[in-house]
């Protein structure tokens, strides 16, 4: 080859050198053997085979002259060392290590965790359906964490529910930041992004117990079977993908409650419950049951002058009284829509502070309870700007003109919800004074659905499945530098240590000239 184009040859090196660069940059980026990659590397061997035909003779020398040995040396070391990168790398991927450098161990799981991760009898698989608007953040950090110590046990993926519908539709998804955790046939839901509802999620779907419960049919209740605005079978399914088992029972018919049943429910009866039927129910509890009672208005159901025995077993069994009243609620758009303004301190509660909860058409509960066995507690109130309207002629008709009257009515703020425990033996018990806040028309909305489903968890006993070590973050308090020690600060950071460089630099410059 001609020395005019030998002195070409270097282009082909420096092209091999480009692509090769491009080519770890491309797979680094994409890990994948796709178009661009490969145009990559065959410039790659482009470049080698330029160079080697514009000089043959370097090429020559490399691979017979002196270079050629103490280059095979090199290539051996490079070799050796590639060989032990590679056994270090893999025995560090087979024996991975994380360590928790924060003070409080706030990246740690708790030990109840890590047991119940280190016993998973098979595979669990967890699906986050999670929208763009939703921050995922905090469940891929959890999940993260979960996977890592279940050693290859349980894994994870997130889909989007509005890009993939029926994949959201087959898991019966509701609401945006469910998370379905599946082991075999179990499967539950879970919709809080923390350690306690995923790990008591993770126990429920190894015990794979499916708890029973009842809601009470004959009395014109809301149906969960059903369909439209006024039926229940979003809650139901809701229930379903959290292994509840739910049925219905006919107590006039059945004559006693079964004995699998966790909890009995009755959502807004049109009749009255019979006194034979409020006996069943009071033994029920007796034995350690759980009971939730949603009760509409009277002029919203057809009790008429009817004698309500179940609400007198509230008030005389529980101190628990169902007002005769619908709520006005002056801050609400539609006054007969009471919404929730204050939600008591309990485990219900603690994580729909800040949400709404609202309720078409209620009636007060108030807890006044003066046996001691009873502990209870007024569990979501209105604003001050609402009562408990006694004269129903006042609100009914287009110009119905009700206002409140402090010797008649409850002046708010109005309870809505009432919880309350006998601890010996233990019964629950949970009143509404309104069922449509349940229904289909309203389950999704704001935290309706949330705050049913954590009132029946707490009510069937299941809000304690496991109680994680608390982890108590350290407190630190940042006291801010005074005046003087800010200025100590300023000027030694930005004149002292910048002009000291200055200095010797102009130093080191006279130094040399005059040296020279």
């Amino acid at each position: 080859m001609s020395g005019h184009w030998k002195r070409f040859a270097p282009f082909g090196l420096y092209l091999a050198l480009l692509a090769l660069l491009a080519a770890g940059v491309l797979y680094t980026l994409e890990r994948s053997w796709n178009l661009w990659l490969q145009i990559a590397l065959g410039l790659v061997v482009v470049g080698l085979a330029a160079f080697a035909a514009l000089d043959p003779e370097r090429v020559r020398r490399m691979f017979t002259g002196r270079q050629a040995k103490y280059g095979s040396n090199l290539l051996v070391l490079s070799l050796a060392f590639a060989g032990i990168l590679v056994v270090v790398n893999a025995f560090v991927f087979e024996n991975s290590k994380r360590w928790d450098l924060t003070e409080d161990k706030q990246n740690t799981l708790a030990a109840e965790t890590l047991e119940t991760l280190s016993r998973l009898p098979q595979p669990v698989e967890v699906t986050a359906f999670y929208t763009t608007r939703m921050n995922s953040e905090g469940a891929k950090t959890l999940l993260d964490q979960y996977k890592f110590n279940s050693r290859g046990k349980l894994d994870y993926r997130f889909i989007d529910p509005e890009a993939d519908p029926i994949t959201a539709q087959e898991m019966n998804i509701t609401r945006d930041g469910t998370m379905v955790f599946r082991m075999g046939a179990n499967v539950e839901q879970v919709f809080y992004a923390s350690e306690k509802d995923m790990t008591s999620a993770l126990v429920r779907v190894i015990s794979g117990e499916s708890v029973s419960v009842y809601f009470l049919s004959g009395h014109g209740e809301r149906d969960v079977n059903g369909s439209g605005d006024t039926a229940m079978s979003m809650l139901k399914s809701a229930l379903e993908s959290k292994n509840y088992s739910v049925k219905t029972l006919n107590l006039l018919a059945e004559g006693k409650v079964p004995e699998e049943a966790r909890l009995i429910v009755i959502a807004g009866p049109q009749q009255p419950v019979s006194s034979d039927e409020v006996a069943l129910l009071k033994a029920y509890l007796e034995q350690g049951g759980g009971l939730f009672v949603l009760e509409e208005p009277i002029p919203v159901t057809r009790f008429g002058e009817a004698a309500d025995p179940l609400a007198d077993y509230l008030a005389q069994e529980w101190g628990v009284t169902l007002g005769k009243d619908i709520v006005v609620d002056l801050n609400s758009q539609q006054p007969l829509i009471a919404v929730a303004n204050e939600y008591a301190s309990h485990e219900i509660t603690q994580k729909l502070q800040g949400m709404i909860t609202y309720y078409p058409g209620a009636r007060s509960v108030r807890l006044t309870a003066e046996d001691t066995s009873v502990t209870g507690l007024e569990l979501v109130r209105t604003a001050n700007r609402s009562w408990g309207e006694t004269d129903f002629t006042s609100v009914q008709g287009e110009n119905a003109q009700a206002s409140a009257d402090p010797t008649a009515d409850l002046i708010g703020p109005v309870p809505v919800a009432v919880v309350a425990e006998k601890l010996v033996p233990k019964q629950r018990l949970v009143v509404f004074g309104d069922a449509d806040f349940a229904t289909d028309a309203h389950f999704a909305s704001y935290g309706n659905g949330d705050l049913f489903i954590n009132a029946l968890d707490w009510a069937s006993q299941r809000e304690e499945i496991l109680n994680l070590t608390p982890k108590e973050p350290v407190q630190r308090l940042l006291i801010p530098p005074q005046r003087y020690t800010m200025g100590a600060i300023l000027l030694g950071s930005v004149f002292l240590l910048p002009g000291s460089v200055l200095v010797a630099g102009v130093v080191a410059f006279i130094q040399k000239r005059r040296r020279g």
